[in-house]
């Protein structure tokens, strides 16, 4: 089974547009959902691990 890593971080950027975090497995897919996070200038606080990445969804500031 072939898993599309684009496809990955679009499902990801979706959780994370509705108000729920997301876990990147690979640096390829978490670099792809930072890049789009800066283009939909999507706030947004990232936990970096030696497992992963956690992206946390962050309230506008007002």
């Amino acid at each position: 089974m072939i898993i599309n890593r684009k496809e990955m971080a679009r499902a990801k950027l979706e959780k994370l547009k509705n108000g729920y975090s997301a876990f990147a497995e690979t640096k390829e897919v978490a670099d792809i959902i930072e890049k789009e996070l800066k283009k939909l200038d999507i706030p947004v606080h990232i936990d970096r691990t030696e497992h992963g990445c956690w992206f946390i969804p962050q309230e506008p500031k007002a």
